[in-house]
């Protein structure tokens, strides 16, 4: 946006890069990444492990409980400690130069919908060479069916 600041939160697959859910905040409390979480969780199951760094959103007790009721492992990194966000860091720079420095929207409603087709492209279309070229869902919902014959996967649209 041309004025002000808006907050964006993503929950990420750290093997196929996929990301879960997200959302778009004008503020910083913790509500707007609870509900990316929550969604996440509802959508895909809760992971083994939350890796975050310490920012208040993610030491607030409306987080950290949401992860305990749901039996994840809480990880945050130390300070100093940038390269255990690798992923998530690399998501936003690659937002950043591909959607973000090419408009300067007028609105929060505007940003949202743009950051919406982006995270689309990215999920659906992207590819990705850590992944053989493929993008993250493909990647996500093979190696879901690979490691989980049992269980029944159905994509969300």
């Amino acid at each position: 946006m041309r004025r002000g600041f808006l907050y964006l939160v993503a929950i990420m697959d750290w093997h196929t890069r996929k990301v879960l859910s997200w959302r778009i905040s004008n503020t910083l409390e913790a509500d707007f990444c609870v509900e990316a979480l929550t969604e996440a969780i509802h959508k895909f199951g809760p992971p083994e492990i939350m890796n975050t760094d310490q920012g208040s959103q993610f030491t607030s007790f409306a987080w950290t409980d949401q992860l305990r009721r749901s039996g994840v492992r809480i990880s945050m990194d130390g300070k100093g400690r940038f390269l255990d966000n690798i992923f998530i860091e690399r998501l936003w720079r690659t937002l950043k130069y591909e959607c973000v420095c090419l408009h300067a929207w007028e609105t929060g409603s505007e940003t949202k919908a743009a950051i919406r087709k982006w995270m689309t492209f990215y999920n659906h279309q992207r590819p990705h060479s850590a992944l053989g070229g493929k993008p993250p869902v493909p990647a996500y919902w093979q190696r879901n069916d690979i490691n989980q014959p049992d269980q029944q996967l159905q994509p969300v649209a």
